[in-house]
């Protein structure tokens, strides 16, 4: 097998909110609970945050954010902003975006990736944002950015529709034909606070044949996410994930990387997975 990919972002590539605790939406899964935990920065003083991190050690970070009335993370207002920060610094810069379109190339073109929340069906798009968005959209963006030689990294979240897992092998099917250098795969984990508070997550069994699926059919790098279910279930999928052939994977428990650096041959990296 391939060299195994670890990363742990969370030393020197935090991952930052430009919107604070503000989302227009309220999704069934995150409520805007993943937002309070996110670091804090404004327009005014991004430029000075992120010298700041450079000073410090850090290597990078994610931009991101609630999304806006135009179901944006409104990084294009930080177009200027974004462009200082490659110019004067080293730092590598991760974007997590809505439904962003041609408006935007002046500025994603400036990021090291795109990292894009994926959904390959209609119907829970709806019920999951609650917004009347659907597939074709998505896909759009991800035509938009691969034809203009940005790099984006598809994510996918397997269990997204309340546990269930079905829409997760159709999505995978409508994205190995694009020029996409890693499939990021996150699970379900039911969050505190959301609708989805009360529900099991999703069997370690279930959720390891998507990952079988994606690593038969996408040829790219394949990468398991930073989202999905602690303690004993981590340990057990984080395992059997490696044993399929994953390339990349991120924060797993330190008993599994002493595990995995006696099966394969391991780097550590202390970045986004998609980096």
């Amino acid at each position: 097998m391939k060299k195994l990919k670890i990363y742990i972002p969370g030393i020197s590539f935090p991952s930052i909110s430009l919107t604070g605790t503000y989302c227009a939406l309220n999704c069934a899964h995150c409520g805007k609970h993943y937002l309070e935990t996110m670091k804090k920065a404004t327009r005014k003083n991004l430029i000075e945050y992120c010298k700041n991190l450079e000073r410090e050690g850090y290597k990078g970070c994610l931009l991101s954010g609630g999304l806006d009335h135009r179901l944006k993370v409104p990084l294009d207002i930080y177009s200027s902003e974004i462009k200082q920060i490659k110019k004067e610094t080293k730092l590598k810069l991760n974007a997590h975006v809505g439904f962003i379109d041609e408006s935007d190339l002046e500025w994603v073109k400036h990021v090291d990736v795109i990292s894009l929340d994926f959904v390959g069906a209609d119907e829970v798009i709806k019920r999951v944002y609650g917004i009347e968005k659907s597939v074709r959209d998505y896909l759009r963006i991800i035509d938009l950015l691969t034809s203009n030689g940005v790099k984006v990294a598809p994510h996918i979240t397997i269990g997204l529709d309340f546990g269930k897992i079905w829409w997760e092998y159709t999505a995978i099917d409508q994205l190995i034909g694009y020029p996409i250098d890693v499939l990021v795969l996150n699970v379900l984990i039911p969050t505190k606070g959301t609708k989805m508070e009360g529900l099991t997550p999703p069997s370690v069994e279930e959720s390891l044949k998507v990952v079988r699926y994606a690593r038969q059919h996408f040829k790219g790098e394949l990468s398991i996410g930073c989202m999905r279910p602690p303690g004993k279930w981590r340990v057990e999928f984080d395992r059997k994930a490696i044993e399929e052939g994953t390339d990349r994977i991120t924060n797993p428990p330190r008993k599994i990387i002493e595990w995995a650096k006696k099966t394969r041959d391991v780097e550590i990296i202390y970045e986004c997975c998609v980096i």
